[in-house]
């Protein structure tokens, strides 16, 4: 009896440190997790009763002693039925709740269990006690054994039934039960003064501890229905500035076309032209909040993609030159710029995106220089396949405060607000400009004297790219020979579709103007045949894409089709280019762009 005395004592101050665990946090209210509670509740009751009964001496108070006797069985006999419920919810099926599962069962149950409470509190049990050995015997205790032998006869059948499924957690305490019992059963016949049953039931309730659903399992729930909520609020946001970029780009499409065609009217008043220009102006400012908003909350997503192709770095310097001087307009700015001539003639890196890191300082540099100069470098340090860029663009603009500089990247963030009320933007370029910078595994520095002018540096890696492959280089200032050539202009807006006319109308082109997709297939399969399609994606009851792929399942199609739409968000290039589209055109329709197309397709 002392040799085990403290397998009992051990065995009770775990439980004691795992109800402590158990009941100090909030729990799911799962059936399992009732359950366990009961279990832990019986299993401290039952040591403290078994304790008792092998410190106070039998003489001493019999009639105590005979209670307790009855309180352990008791105790255990409840700890075995609560297990049996454990072993039911585990294998409940929970697609098919029969009646008699939800409803009849469980009233068979606890008639079944108050009866069995009856029978061990009713029957008579003996007690053996000697100065060596004490243990209780009996038609009560061999009631109990009995009940136990049959759960583990239960448990058996039950594991067996479902041994494929062993692997999984919750199954670990049926397994432990019927293995530890068998080994119990077998010795407390040998030597029944052993205290083995309480220790094991205790050490079975430990370890579903690990096996149930805990604090942590919880959390872990919570955090993924958190995700999913996230992700179903970015898909909504995502789907909201697609449709905000269709419904701005649309009418923006119209003005920015309209207007051009006013500037560059030759009869026009010189007043008027200046009108013109001036709303262009407001729409480029108006497209770069829009593409910024975008830009940042693509970022944000985590949906904005790098993607590398070589290009040639001489050609995008001339690009941003002609932009840049576009944008200091009639300033009193010295423009100064130089390319390093020892820059490879191909690189292999996200152009697109430098174009656009670039463009986001040569912008401000613009904005925030009234006079002075602006000085824009692109200088290389090589290693091997590896170009360095190091851009700088410094000005001799307003500068920056000292103690503003660490607010310069953060979104919405416009510094001196009150000096630069007059100046547009949002706040939004510079903060992308460091994402792109960090997405490209890039630095940006930033020198500033307030009064003065700025510095902004960057250093981005790109490969070098040892022969010129897949860079076609086009000469821009080519004539251009399509007249005459058939063109397809397929847009739900009419006053797009009078838009892109009259852009194409000095390419002496034959286009043809339809308001759907399905028009447009029954021009193609009227067997009208047509040099270039360009197609609206986002039109009522037939997409663009869907139009594309009805297109495509007609005998003999092969006209080049280039998607025409007003959703402009990052990585939709990709996405409709996956789709089956030849080429993208984003709205409002850039000029130059619309040349490239017509150079590639009919030329």
């Amino acid at each position: 009896m002392t040799s085990t005395i403290f397998l009992s004592v051990a065995a009770l101050l775990y439980t004691i440190l795992i109800a402590i665990v158990y009941f100090s946090k909030p729990r799911i209210g799962s059936l399992e997790n009732k359950i366990y509670k009961y279990l832990i509740l019986v299993s401290l009751l039952s040591l403290v009763s078994e304790l008792s009964l092998t410190i106070i001496p039998y003489e001493t108070v019999p009639a105590f002693y005979n209670i307790m006797l009855k309180v352990y069985l008791v105790c255990c006999f409840s700890w075995i039925a609560t297990f049996v419920a454990y072993i039911f919810i585990v294998g409940k099926n929970e697609t098919s709740k029969s009646s008699f599962t939800t409803k009849k069962l469980p009233i068979m149950y606890l008639c079944l269990y108050v009866v069995s409470l009856l029978c061990i509190l009713i029957l008579p049990i003996e007690f053996y006690n000697t100065p060596t050995t004490k243990y209780s015997y009996g038609p009560s205790v061999n009631f109990v054994f009995a009940t136990v032998g049959l759960v583990m006869l239960f448990s058996i059948i039950f594991l067996l039934k479902n041994w494929k499924r062993l692997k999984e957690k919750k199954y670990y305490p049926i397994v432990f039960f019927v293995v530890f019992f068998i080994m119990v059963v077998i010795i407390q016949k040998i030597n029944p003064s052993l205290l083995l049953v309480n220790s094991t039931l205790s050490f079975i309730t430990a370890l579903m501890y690990f096996t149930i659903e805990n604090p942590d399992m919880k959390m872990i729930a919570e955090l993924d229905i958190a995700r999913n909520q996230a992700e179903r609020a970015n898909a909504a946001k995502t789907d909201f500035l697609s449709n905000m970029s269709h419904e701005i780009r649309t009418p923006l499409n119209a003005i920015v076309g309209f207007s051009q065609s006013l500037a560059e009217e030759k009869d026009m008043p010189l007043s008027s032209r200046e009108k013109a220009r001036d709303i262009l102006m407001a729409s480029d400012n108006l497209l770069e909040i829009v593409n910024g908003i975008l830009d940042i909350s693509k970022i944000e997503a985590n949906k904005l993609e790098i993607v590398n192709t070589e290009y040639d770095m001489h050609k995008v310097f001339d690009e941003l030159v002609l932009l840049t001087k576009a944008r200091i307009g009639e300033k009193a700015i010295d423009f100064r710029y130089h390319l390093d001539s020892s820059i490879p003639a191909v690189l292999y890196g996200d152009y697109v995106r430098l174009k656009q890191i670039i463009l986001n300082l040569l912008t401000n540099a613009a904005k925030y220089t009234k006079e002075g100069f602006i000085d824009f470098k692109i200088s290389t340090i090589q290693s091997g396949k590896v170009c360095r860029l190091i851009i700088s663009v410094e000005d001799s603009g307003i500068g920056i405060k000292q103690d503003k500089i660490n607010k310069l990247f953060m979104k919405f963030e416009r510094l001196d607000l009150e000096k630069n009320i007059t100046i547009e933007g949002t706040g939004l370029g510079l903060a992308i400009t460091k994402r792109l910078v960090e997405l490209m595994h890039g630095r940006v520095v930033v020198q500033s004297v307030y009064g003065k002018g700025s510095k902004f540096t960057v250093a981005i890696d790109q490969k070098i790219v040892s022969e010129k492959v897949g860079v076609s280089k086009q000469v821009e200032d080519t004539p251009l020979s399509v007249g005459g050539k058939k063109v397809l202009l397929v847009d739900d807006n009419k006053l797009n579709l009078k838009v892109a006319s009259m852009l194409l109308s000095k390419y002496e082109l034959d286009i043809t103007q339809v308001g759907s997709g399905y028009e447009a297939i029954d021009q193609i399969l009227a067997q009208k045949q047509y040099d270039l399609i360009l197609l609206d994606d986002m039109m009522p009851k037939m997409s663009g894409v869907e139009t594309l792929q009805k297109l495509k399942g007609i005998d003999g199609f092969s006209t080049p089709v280039v998607v025409l739409t007003a959703n402009a968000i990052s990585g939709m290039r990709e996405k409709y280019l996956k789709d089956g589209f030849q080429d993208y055109l984003a709205k409002p329709i850039d000029k130059a762009e619309l040349e490239k197309v017509i150079r590639k397709y009919l030329n």
